[in-house]
């Protein structure tokens, strides 16, 4: 054979190989749009949507439980493991039987044919079938057994809208494929054959009849026994479709379209709690709190095992679909712990640093404690688990806005885009806008980093170790009845109300979990007595209720984490020389760099504990055993409670536009002293007992000056602002 001969016949050869080779897709069923689908930890169905062209395909699966394979193999291509796609056999017994009965029965396609002619969707003739034939073997080539198999029960019809051996799984017997009978196997296997005129709800005597020849079939090959044949023969067939799982349901709708996504789910937690929270969600309802948000995160996974965006969805109204948990709202004092803690890092304050709780006016932010009252002075731990709001604007202003921002951006709090300026002092009482599920993840950060499991902003275990110490001492008794908390389960645990009664919150975390519950009205419509100690917290208590744990409380730091230091008794700073008591506490190591006590004084050569005139005259209140001194040497004995010098006022008006007036007030040592009060240059009265008096100065600074009956004056200069 000449050279030339030799070319044309490997180029003979070559060619059709070549064509052979690269006859079919790599994706197959490329651009075929499929259901979003969204599994709980391990693999149970959570919920699904609908494909974009109308389907119930889910997403393809990677194999067959073994009852449907050998049911599907039996049943439409019995030498599908020997045949290389295409079954010589089966096609002549076709064509014998088409021949005989005069009209096609049946087309002889193995199921590598089949899963060719349903990622093609052309005309059913013997030109195409021929096709299907080459195309078939090329894809025996690429895949295995076991993919085919797969490729076919991902894309196969199995009557109405239904695609997939999944989806009809699902949709005809409400559970997976790897949990289906004999009987339900064999009926889908079925399907497929003749979809539009065979299915549940159609042909159901004919679908009967074949499904148990099929059994019987396999019966005959040994694949079950003889009692299981006689039960599988009494399955009934199924009726209507059913509806698929509906389990955390704002998941669902949020995951990634058209895949299969795996979450941390725990679906029979979710199940416990969906259904507690609609419980809980239909009661407050009666009080016109109609929505109700919570989120579950397990520590040591950091997994969110248990999401319900909004309780209730059968209970019509509107904003039942919003996804709170992911919706932004005002966090009321929530996130107080973060600057606690963050104070305690930084060696701002001490566990028990007293902190200024008067009348404020910063600018004209004049923040009030929930119950409208003051402690004078309370230590900083006490304040943080009563809640109260002037000390923890105090302490931001010292910490610093901008720092605290950065800190809670730092917790993966993404909804406070605006520069710090914008928030300001509120920042910390609800100013800012968080998400519950974000939150949540915040306080899980904390204790997953005191545990060892990760890391976050905060590291220094001891800070962590007294804020959660303070936490599982919150008690607010002016918002809570105590019956309604029936829980000893430990937890460290904070609420929150925003402004005008709108979001309440409530987050809690033990050595295990950490759970966060929002209550409210997606709307935004406020509704007195929404408070978190009232509506969230009880949630809460309920929630770590049904949670399974391992540690009763954290771990103690060990005796050689941080420092020792002594601390002052009665002001929670470092001990002064002129202290009369202390004790040794273990504290953050930047504790050192803190304050000695600023209130002990050496007098007549007595340690003397004195707080500044405006603190002491609301502390004496609540501390009969504070004792006032009236004759102190070199010290001032009054001070301004309100306001505070450099302070910019807004002066109220009445309903009917008449002007109301601010009331300032001082404090002064002697009980019995007589002030006398002067705006600018112009006198104004005189106070006994209590020093207040109510002012309407015309806009722009101004400077009041009060003087005593011993002829001891002070002044404050402040700014009305234009109304």
């Amino acid at each position: 054979m000449s050279r030339r001969r030799k070319y044309l016949f490997l180029l003979l050869i070559l060619l059709p190989l070549a064509g052979w080779l690269c006859c079919l897709p790599r994706d197959l069923f490329k651009g075929v749009p499929s259901s979003t689908v969204v599994t709980d930890r391990s693999g149970q169905l959570l919920g699904a949507r609908i494909a974009a062209d109308g389907q119930w395909r889910f997403p393809p699966i990677q194999s067959v439980p073994p009852r449907y394979a050998l049911s599907l193999i039996t049943f439409e291509d019995r030498r599908f493991y020997f045949h290389p796609g295409v079954d010589p056999a089966a096609i002549l017994r076709a064509l014998r039987s088409n021949l005989r009965a005069g009209h096609v029965e049946s087309g002889g396609s193995t199921l590598t044919m089949q899963v060719v002619r349903l990622s093609r969707s052309r005309e059913r003739t013997l030109w195409q079938k021929g096709i299907e034939a080459i195309l078939a073997t090329r894809l025996e080539a690429r895949c295995s057994k076991k993919e085919i198999l797969a490729l076919y029960s991902s894309y196969a019809p199995f009557g109405g809208n239904v695609v997939g051996l999944e989806a009809a799984s699902w949709r005809y017997f409400a559970r997976p494929p790897e949990e289906l009978s004999w009987a339900e196997s064999a009926t889908l296997a079925i399907l497929p054959n003749a979809p539009s005129s065979l299915h549940p709800g159609k042909g159901r005597e004919e679908l009967l009849e074949k499904r148990n020849r099929l059994l019987r079939r396999l019966h005959e090959r040994h694949y079950l026994d003889g009692q299981t044949l006689s039960d599988a023969l009494d399955e009934p067939l199924p009726d209507a479709p059913h509806p698929l799982p509906s389990l955390a349901r704002q998941l669902v709708d949020a995951a990634p379209k058209g895949v299969r996504t795996i979450t941390g789910i725990d679906i029979h937690l979710q199940q416990q709690v969906e259904t507690m929270t609609t419980r809980w969600s239909d009661e407050w309802a009666r009080s016109g709190i109609a929505d109700l948000s919570a989120v579950i995160m397990d520590l040591h996974s950091g997994a969110v095992v248990a999401y319900v965006g909004n309780s209730s969805p059968q209970r019509m109204r509107p904003g039942k679909d919003v996804d709170i948990a992911r919706a932004p709202r005002s966090t009321g004092s929530i996130l107080k712990p973060f600057l606690y803690a963050a104070a305690l890092e930084d060696g701002l304050i001490l566990p028990q640093t007293l902190l200024r709780d008067t009348p404020v006016n910063m600018g004209g932010f004049t923040p009030q404690n929930f119950d409208l009252q003051f402690s004078g002075a309370v230590p900083a731990r006490e304040a943080l688990a009563r809640s109260l709001n002037v000390p923890a604007v105090f302490l931001l202003r010292d910490y610093g806005v901008a720092r605290f921002h950065s800190l809670l951006q730092g917790f993966g709090l993404t909804t406070l885009p605006q520069e710090p300026d914008h928030y300001g002092l509120s920042l910390i009482l609800g100013g800012g806008e968080c998400c519950l599920r974000e939150v949540t993840a915040a306080y899980a950060a904390l204790a997953r980093s005191y545990q060892g499991l990760s890391t976050c902003p905060l590291k220094d275990r001891l800070a962590l170790w007294h804020t959660f110490e303070a936490l599982r001492e919150v008690n607010r008794p002016d918002e809570i009845d105590p019956n309604l908390l029936r829980s000893v389960r430990q937890a460290a645990w904070k609420t929150g109300t925003s402004y005008g009664f709108r979001d309440a919150w409530a987050v809690g975390v033990t050595p295990d979990w950490a759970v966060g519950v929002w209550c409210g009205n997606a709307e935004g419509a406020g509704v007195s007595g929404l408070v978190g100690a009232k509506t969230a917290a009880p949630v809460l208590f309920d929630l770590l209720n049904l949670l399974p744990a391992s540690s009763a409380w954290f771990e103690a730091p060990g005796a050689d984490e941080g420092v020792w230091a002594d601390v002052c008794t009665r002001s929670g700073h470092l001990k002064s020389p002129v202290c009369d008591s202390w004790e040794s506490v273990q504290l953050p190591e930047a504790a050192l760099q803190s304050d000695a006590c600023p209130y002990h004084r050496e007098i007549r050569g007595q340690s003397v504990f004195l707080l500044p005139p405006a603190m002491e005259w609301f502390y004496k209140q609540r501390h009969p055993e504070y004792t006032v001194l009236q004759d102190l040497p070199d010290d001032g004995p009054m001070q301004f409670i309100y306001p505070e010098g450099g302070s910019t006022l807004w002066i109220p008006r009445q309903l009917d536009g008449s002007v109301e007036g601010v009331i300032f007030s001082l404090a002064h040592r002697r009980s019995d002293a007589t002030v006398w009060w002067h705006l600018d240059q112009s006198y104004l009265g005189e106070t006994r007992l209590r020093h207040e008096l109510s002012l309407n100065p015309s806009p722009g600074r101004h400077t009041v000056t009060a003087v005593d009956d011993e002829g001891n004056s002070i002044s404050v200069g402040f700014t009305v602002a234009v109304p």
